[in-house]
């Protein structure tokens, strides 16, 4: 008796009886006010960031390209000159890579001008021509691509020693605002280009590889064809979502018995082919003995030992469930007998499958104002400008001092160093918000999780409010508040912000630790031994577990501030205790429902996936004219978005489904601590969870001869 009662003092003490409690607290009191100021004072702070990064950001650099001088195409006085062409895009191949590119806005060591279109035939300066003027060869055959400023009569030979017109034009289409010769055109021969060097290799110095243009082109036709195709997928994958909750009233005993014998057939059958690999190996006489130590895993498939501990594993899980299932068998019947009960709480309150909706439009406005923040802090400062030449420790530019500061608008005149030009390298970091640039970088991140973090944990908390609503009315459905939803979500919004925004910043604080630690990791990952490494995964791991610890705790701490009113830590803590006193009953019904819904999401997923494979590809005949499948360039494309998109519509639905088990679990633990079945103390549990627990109401509810 005494360890029984130090168990229970461990666990906490039961719920007692509340004659005034009929569900969700209505007469309730803000929460966590300190965390709720703090919180809006983050906000605040937030705002000002996002202001200060508009005021001093400037984000063309990453929307339009930009020229030598530094000018933006498309903008300005460029206004109508919206392409930006390269001088000489082997130069992209041939003294950089592709990481220097892209670190520089897609800016090659070759002069480049802003153009009003892009040439269309291909053309070079001949050596007749270099004793004429600019005027004669480039402005008056309307090759407008010199830089801006070139005079008139300035000679061609000047003019390309200085690189301050091309020597040679490609026919080129713009791709991304910038010229990018096509693949068919023929380079011309000249100093610094190589037989070998084609248009491909300069496009990769640019593009890595790749012809954006012709993939965008496709993919964008590809969408055009089949975006109404692939919404008719994502119709389907809805409605498969929502017919598999509302009918697991019906079938969630029989689909559940399938999914556990279908575990036990497939551990029978992992067991019997272990059998069969060990029994051949056995008889040839392969042992680890002749084998040794290997780093070659694969090499452990042709021993037998392997295949016998496969077979111990895979035979003791077996035993486990098969013990679990014969021990377990009543509490995996109030499992069932929840799930069937969260089908008809869905099934009451419809709306609640469409919040996921609002959780996603919050969660977007998030991440886009985080990413505007960002990109706007990123861009914050005055250009600077310093000169490069393609080779420096040429005799001739040996007096030129490289990397100082320069005036864009007005080129070197140093013919003596070849190539010598004035180029952008970054962004200025003078002036206050530059020299706090990192600090308001790492504020954003911060703002980025922590308003995340709040809005999941305002859908968790709003979703329990209105199930919790179903659980305590005494007479279903009459007894339903009109608008538990809306109700819930004012509630929340109006007393609970604060212990939300507690949570959310716990969870914050983890998740950004774990940020960190990859971050340190990464940056030490060639430097460390193996011990180092270790420790390293050991962290990782611990911070890891710790993370989905907090989730836990939080969900339920969200539902228990959605019934009572609470604080979070008194919330977490009676969830926490409630949790323990019947964790039985927690681990049956989370590996039940958790089995449940991955059959579900691959039930959905896997269909949407077989039938839009099947009619993208052609392969479903005699639809008519009308449902003809469309022609395209990559027929995967509609596939993988339609699969990717009823993924996310499956884990919406299903994620509300899950949110309503949990809530029924605590309500009806709470139910079974308050109440009794008296007459005054009645159980709001369904019939079939009475049934199953062997319990009966003196009077049913709502019966008001139990009143007297």
């Amino acid at each position: 008796m005494g360890g029984k009662q130090q168990e229970d003092e461990a666990s906490g003490k039961p719920a007692k009886y509340d004659p005034s409690f009929r569900g969700p607290i209505k007469n309730r009191s803000c929460t966590d006010i300190i965390c709720c100021v703090l919180f809006l004072l983050f906000i605040l702070g937030y705002i000002v960031v996002g202001i200060v990064a508009w005021v001093y950001g400037d984000p063309r650099q990453v929307l339009y390209p930009r020229n030598s001088t530094g000018a933006y195409c498309g903008v300005g006085a460029n206004k109508d000159k919206p392409y930006l062409l390269y001088f000489n895009i082997f130069s992209c191949v041939l003294a950089t890579n592709i990481i220097m590119v892209a670190e520089n806005g897609l800016q090659c060591p070759t002069p480049q001008v802003c153009v009003s279109s892009c040439p269309d035939v291909a053309w070079t300066v001949e050596v007749s021509q270099f004793s004429q003027n600019v005027g004669e060869v480039f402005y008056a055959a309307n090759r407008n691509f010199c830089l801006p400023g070139v005079p008139w009569d300035m000679p061609v030979i000047q003019s390309l020693q200085q690189e301050l017109c091309p020597s040679f034009l490609l026919p080129s289409a713009p791709a991304l605002g910038r010229c990018l010769p096509l693949l068919n055109s023929t380079p011309p021969e000249l100093p610094g280009i190589s037989n070998n060097t084609s248009i491909s290799q300069g496009i990769s110095g640019l593009l890595d590889s790749l012809n954006a243009r012709d993939i965008s082109v496709k993919i964008f036709e590809d969408f055009a064809q089949s975006w109404y195709w692939i919404l008719v997928a994502l119709g389907v994958a809805l409605v498969l979502s929502m017919l598999f909750i509302l009918l697991l009233r019906l079938v969630a005993g029989p689909l559940v018995l399938v999914l556990i014998l279908g575990v036990l057939g497939v551990l029978a059958y992992g067991i019997y082919h272990c059998w069969e690999e060990y029994r051949v190996l056995r008889d040839n006489g392969a042992s680890i003995t002749h084998l040794g130590i290997t780093t070659n895993l694969g090499a452990y498939r042709n021993v037998q030992e392997t295949w016998l501990v496969a077979l111990i594993v895979l035979a003791v899980l077996e035993g486990i469930l098969l013990l679990m299932l014969i021990f377990l068998r009543q509490r995996i019947r109030i499992a069932i007998a929840l799930l069937e009960e969260a089908s008809k709480a869905v099934g009451q309150m419809m709306s609640t499958m469409f919040y996921p909706l609002v959780t996603f439009v919050l969660l977007l406005i998030c991440i886009v104002y985080w990413a505007m923040t960002a990109l706007y802090l990123a861009t914050s400062g005055q250009p600077q400008y310093v000169l490069w030449a393609p080779n420096a420790s040429l005799p001739s530019c040996e007096k030129v001092q490289m990397n100082t500061s320069c005036d864009p608008m007005a080129q070197p005149v140093n013919s003596s160093c070849p190539g010598l030009m004035c180029v952008f390298q970054s962004y200025s970091s003078t002036g206050l918000v530059q020299r706090s640039l990192f600090n308001l970088q790492i504020y954003g991140v911060l703002g980025l999780f922590w308003t995340l973090n709040w809005v999941l944990a305002l859908g968790q908390c709003v979703l329990a409010g209105a199930f919790a609503s179903f659980y305590w009315a005494l007479n279903k459905p009459q007894d339903i508040p009109t608008f538990p939803l809306i109700s819930a979500f004012i509630r929340t919004l109006r007393y609970h912000t604060g212990s939300l925004a507690f949570g959310a910043l716990i969870l914050t604080l983890v998740q950004i630790a774990r940020v960190l630690l990859e971050y340190i990791d990464n940056k030490l990952r060639g430097a460390q031994n193996p011990v180092a490494r270790c420790i390293m995964c050991c962290f990782k791991c611990c911070l890891w577990c710790l993370e989905k610890f907090i989730k836990f705790l939080n969900r339920n701490a969200y539902i228990m501030i959605a019934i009572y009113g609470k604080n979070f830590c008194v919330s977490a803590k009676n969830a926490f205790m409630l949790l323990m006193r019947n964790i039985v009953r927690v681990v049956v019904l989370d590996k039940v429902t958790d089995l449940l819904l991955f059959f579900g999401k691959l039930l959905v997923v896997g269909g949407v996936g077989v039938l839009s494979f099947f009619f993208f590809t052609g392969r479903i005949q005699g639809l008519g004219t009308h449902f003809e499948s469309p022609s395209l360039n990559y027929y995967w494309l509609p596939i993988m978005v339609s699969i990717l998109g009823a993924y996310v519509i499956a884990n919406g639905f299903f994620s509300v489904f899950g949110m309503c088990v949990d809530t029924l679990f605590l309500c009806f633990l709470e139910d079974l601590e308050r109440n009794d079945g008296s007459l005054d103390r009645p159980y709001y549990m369904s019939k079939a969870l009475l049934k199953i627990l062997g319990k009966k109401n003196e009077a049913p509810p709502g019966d008001k001869k139990r009143k007297k």
